[in-house]
């Protein structure tokens, strides 16, 4: 049996777990995939040993992305754009290797479960973070007609448009002097984690508008609840998110790509 895990401090809210269950219940994958809490300061060394002792694969989550991007001797291209990595495995060399999967998740759940289209369309990101940085590669491949990076400090913004300035013109701004209407709107901010909401006005919203949060809960997140009442057309959490990434890193392990909507299905009634 094939051993897998997802490692983050904390993480016993992880529901990667039962996605990756339902996957190898579908796909009839014989695999095993736990929840592991890792410190910072152990990192390295239960990477090491994990595939050292057989492990076939790892997840990452907060706050270790950017630790497993330095770890990894060969990159994939979105990993090495991102600067930060979510999934790691052995390649036939048994060199450890690292991808990011998570614009890939962002992107399939628009455009495949909502299809909220991307190409010609303007996008305003809200926060610069990692979880940005690693949704930014997918949507530039995804050819919208603008997008707008907006933070509280907008040097960070600005340190993310240096590093796709050769893919993409992004545009940075801070709240206080953000201007213009857009199609899509990206809360990449863990505020409604605290239940808070971006500092943005709903004159952002177009008449089409498309407001996703890359967080999730049981019930609406704030900003979720936020576009909603504000007359967004669309007003999406990051559940699909969640699921489609578990997926893309179940293909790169495994070699077969599941079914994400009945897994997204079950998330939601559980």
């Amino acid at each position: 049996m094939a051993r897998y895990a997802v490692i983050g401090s904390p993480i016993a809210h992880s529901k990667s777990p039962l996605i990756h269950r339902l996957f190898a219940e579908q796909t009839a994958q014989d695999v095993q995939y736990e929840a592991i809490k890792v410190e910072a300061d152990e990192f390295d060394t239960f990477v090491l040993d994990f595939f050292a002792q057989g492990g076939a694969g790892l997840n990452v989550t907060l706050p270790h992305k950017e630790r497993a991007y330095n770890i990894a001797k060969v990159l994939e291209p979105k990993a090495e754009l991102a600067a930060a990595v979510n999934t790691l495995y052995l390649n036939d060399e048994k060199t450890l290797c690292g991808d990011n999967t998570d614009g890939t998740g962002l992107v399939r759940d628009l455009q495949s479960n909502h299809n909220v289209q991307i190409k010609g369309k303007t996008i305003l990101v809200i926060g610069a973070g990692g979880a940005v940085r690693g949704a930014l590669v997918s949507l530039i491949e995804s050819q919208p007609a603008a997008i707008m990076v907006v933070n509280r400090t907008v040097a960070k913004a600005n340190d993310l448009r240096g590093v796709f300035k050769e893919k993409f013109d992004i545009k940075t701004s801070g709240f206080d002097r953000l201007e213009g209407k857009y199609d899509l709107i990206i809360n990449g901010t863990s505020l409604s984690l605290s239940g808070e909401i971006p500092a943005i006005s709903s004159e952002r919203l177009s008449e089409n508008s498309c407001c996703y949060d890359m967080m999730y809960g049981k019930e609406d997140t704030a900003f979720v609840a936020w576009a909603k009442s504000n007359g967004a057309a669309f007003a999406l959490d990051g559940l699909g998110m969640l699921v489609e990434q578990a997926a893309e890193s179940f293909l790169r392990w495994r070699g077969v790509r599941p079914e994400t909507a009945p897994v997204i299905a079950a998330l939601r009634n559980t």
